[in-house]
């Protein structure tokens, strides 16, 4: 039986990165419960305190096919390279110089939003595909394939 699964980030800012893979993934905030109109809502009538109101967000496919991403605040910054890293297929069926060209220009849009360039991988046999590493505004590296 195939589970559910979400992916959990560990990082500063909440909101802020849950905002950046939002506009990455084309993906949307999740809706707050119930009645309410807002997360603001929400956590003003659970009495949640306005230093805690940025501990959480998450982001949803608005088709309801890719898993959510869930962001914690946690108070350690980042330390080294991801073990596991989000690919962003950016370029699919393109190969070449074609699929290069795509990629540059989602890096370029991702970087407008706070990603930064990491490396450039040329394509090189066997699979002729080349990718570009990013990281999103907190330094975890993804992949755009």
């Amino acid at each position: 039986m195939a589970r559910d699964m979400q992916i959990t980030y560990d990082c500063a800012d909440p909101a802020g990165l849950a905002a950046f893979w939002a506009e990455a993934l084309g993906y949307r905030l999740q809706d707050p419960p119930g009645d309410f109109t807002s997360w603001e809502q929400a956590l003003e009538a659970w009495g949640v305190p306005a230093e805690h109101r940025n501990d959480a967000s998450a982001v949803v496919d608005p088709d309801g096919a890719g898993p959510r991403l869930f962001f914690q605040r946690v108070p350690e910054p980042k330390q080294a390279k991801n073990r596991v890293h989000l690919d962003v297929r950016a370029a699919p069926g393109l190969e070449g110089e074609e699929r290069m060209a795509a990629l540059e220009a989602e890096a370029e849009r991702l970087t407008a939003l706070g990603a930064r360039r990491l490396q450039r991988h040329e394509p090189a046999p066997p699979m002729n595909a080349g990718h570009l590493v990013l990281a999103d505004p907190e330094g975890n590296e993804f992949c755009l394939d």
